[in-house]
């Protein structure tokens, strides 16, 4: 799919015509006066937020956002293979994936051994690994992810539409009311209303607002850390060169000139530039009063020579200094006290962006947060599991901050050479970018034990699924139409929990299947905690959605033998759901081997809303499964 061919234009590039693009701005609605969910920043933390919590008709959320308009261009543009494993539980990722860059080379340039003033390609590596997801790492303008968590929102069961144009003056927190807790105090900058002031009471506040967040501030919370004084230069161009790897990504060391990041943007022409300044002085601040694009492009052309880069349009450049920091909490909770107010993204985590992990580390903050939040909001747990979120989500902060650091020093590192000893060797480089592979994918997240995450005890009955890691995916035949497709695919941003059942060597639905004995439990017995926490009003996989992994083609499964559980009636027609039940075989592979699923006893896979591995049990173990959601619902009655 190309495009940007006539110049860069923001938008949908499906739509051919410039003046079709444009969106008629928003409405300038007043802010409601009480909302369970008050959201401070339409960055991706806080759209991905709303589009979860848009799913819940019963939550009023309300989200707001300093600028005047949705995001058109710019910032960041790497979209990390979990991520997308994300989006395709949000029903976009197709989308993304058709228009985006994918990521399959990276190429590594060093100083030529023989003219050390020219560069010469040291490498070409696959950035990912394979089977390491079933999605690609891509490049889009994060205005287009903003666009489709926008249109989630506003086709939601509760549709969610930003307010623009409104600064956060001021939150309290007054602990003693016990049903809208915080109070935040808004002033509106559209030219319409300009200088008037809002009130909101929420029950609950997100601070998405990023790294001089008010919200991080109203808490008294801080972010800790340093920089290490260097400068950078970012900028998207279109541009003519003899740089022979311009549509792969390609990670530049000179000898004398600095180095230079290219990210190959979406549509086939359009590139994106990060460029070594000058090392800065203690104190000393960039900005783009300082530094100028032409000076950019000159430092492009002496860090790529013997090539050369002819920038025919600049779509959007900025410049940083990099400094990794980390908030001092993730929420205001104190001891004794639970939290009402939360932050996310840059508002407690703050990196360099060449890593590629800005966006991605802030929306799997949100995707933590926000079934978290739904539970607690319509009535399914407790509000101490809010605890969680700090407690899982600041530890893979600081193993943000720790990586970034290393990966920063060693990018803006001088190569190893005879006058610069004390310098990094290319190849050093190289080897780091491949053993943090997993990390910079976004798949090696690893929750530690706690209610939500057991420890581990039958791990070995599906050891290609680590318990406190996200759900691996691959391939299976769905029974009753025969379609090929992802497991993990069926596990959608809805709030719901996932009971998935592979089953062992006993014949199917026999009297001896401990599938079939498995689902009697879960549909009978009053201790089965698919009747003790589905409202009775709800359709039976409201809550808990069981489904089931066979070792049988699926030609061999009849339809008539499948237990009602794996097959029931939904809606208000009492129609059948016969998309449960999977063969494991699927164009020439199991699911069993690429995922290490005991074959003679097969087991229970317990995935929580946000899709990470919460337990694998025994098929027959029913007190480990009761006991596991005893530790985090609450009865419906």
């Amino acid at each position: 799919m190309q495009f940007y061919q006539q110049g860069f234009q923001p938008g949908d590039p499906r739509i051919t015509h410039p003046a079709d693009r444009v969106i008629a701005p928003p409405l300038k609605h007043p802010l409601p006066q009480e909302v369970d969910v008050m959201i401070v920043g339409c960055g991706p933390a806080g759209l991905n937020l709303a589009a979860q919590l848009s799913k819940f008709a019963s939550i009023s959320t309300c989200i707001v956002e300093q600028k005047d308009d949705r995001l058109l261009v710019g910032q960041a543009d790497g979209i990390a293979c979990r991520t997308m494993e994300m989006f395709e539980a949000y029903d976009f990722a197709d989308q993304i994936k058709q228009e985006a860059y994918w990521v399959n080379e990276t190429a590594f340039w060093k100083p030529d051994a023989n003219q050390s003033d020219k560069i010469a390609r040291s490498s070409k590596i696959q950035d990912v690994e394979d089977d390491l997801s079933e999605m690609p790492h891509v490049i889009i303008n994060q205005a287009r992810i903003h666009d489709a968590l926008l249109d989630v929102m506003r086709y939601g069961a509760r549709k969610i539409e930003p307010h623009y144009s409104r600064q956060l003056r001021n939150l309290t927190v007054d602990h003693s009311d016990p049903n809208h807790p915080v109070t935040l105090t808004f002033e509106r900058l559209d030219s319409q209303h300009l200088g008037e002031m809002e009130t909101v009471k929420a029950k609950y506040v997100v601070g998405c607002d990023g790294a001089r967040s008010t919200v991080r501030k109203s808490i008294g919370r801080e972010l800790v850390g340093d920089s290490i004084n260097q400068g950078w230069g970012v900028m998207d161009v279109l541009v003519v060169t003899d740089f022979p790897d311009i549509r792969l990504k390609s990670a530049i060391h000179s000898s004398h000139e600095g180095n230079m990041l290219i990210i190959p943007r979406e549509g086939g022409y359009m590139v994106r530039l990060y460029i070594e300044l000058d090392k800065l002085k203690n104190n000393e601040r960039l900005s783009k009063q300082t530094i100028t694009t032409d000076s950019l492009i000159a430092a492009a052309n002496r860090i790529l020579h013997p090539y050369t880069i002819e920038v025919k349009e600049i779509a959007w450049w900025s410049v940083y200094e990099i400094g990794q920091r980390l908030t001092t909490a993730f929420d205001d909770a104190e001891k004794g006290r639970l939290p009402h107010v939360f932050l996310a993204g840059d508002a407690c985590h703050t990196h360099s962006p060449k890593a590629g992990q800005g966006l991605n580390t802030s929306v799997n903050d949100t995707w933590n947060l926000g079934w978290k939040l739904a539970h607690v909001l319509t009535g399914r747990t407790k509000p101490e599991l809010l605890q969680s979120y700090s407690f899982e989500r600041q530890t893979v902060a600081q193993q943000l901050i720790d990586f970034d650091r290393e990966f920063s020093k060693m990018f803006s590192a001088k190569p190893k050479s005879a006058s610069h000893p004390e310098g990094v060797d290319p190849a050093a480089f190289q080897q780091y970018f491949v053993q943090f592979g997993r990390f910079t994918a976004g798949t090696a997240i690893h929750y530690p034990p706690s209610d939500l995450v057991s420890s581990g005890q039958y791990q070995e009955l599906a050891s290609g699924q680590t318990i406190g890691m996200r759900f691996h995916s691959a391939k299976v035949t769905r029974h009753a139409d025969a379609k090929p497709m992802h497991l993990g695919h069926t596990m959608k941003a809805d709030g719901r929990w996932h009971i998935l059942a592979f089953a062992g060597e006993q014949t199917f639905m026999s009297e001896t299947c401990k599938v079939k004995i498995l689902c009697e439990f879960l549909h009978q017995n009053p201790a089965s905690p698919i009747l003790r926490f589905t409202p009775q009003s709800a359709d039976i996989d409201a809550i808990i959605n069981v489904q089931a992994v066979f070792q049988a083609p699926h030609r061999e499964v009849e339809l008539t033998d499948i237990h009602p559980l794996l097959q029931p009636s939904k809606g208000r027609y009492g129609l059948k759901d016969y998309e449960k039940v999977y063969s494991a075989l699927c164009e020439e592979s199991s699911f069993y081997d690429k995922r290490g699923i005991d074959k003679k006893n097969g087991c229970l896979i317990i995935v929580r809303p946000d899709q990470y591995v919460a337990d694998v049990l025994p098929l027959d173990d029913h007190k480990s499964i009761i006991r596991f959601f005893d530790s985090v619902l609450i009865s419906s009655t």
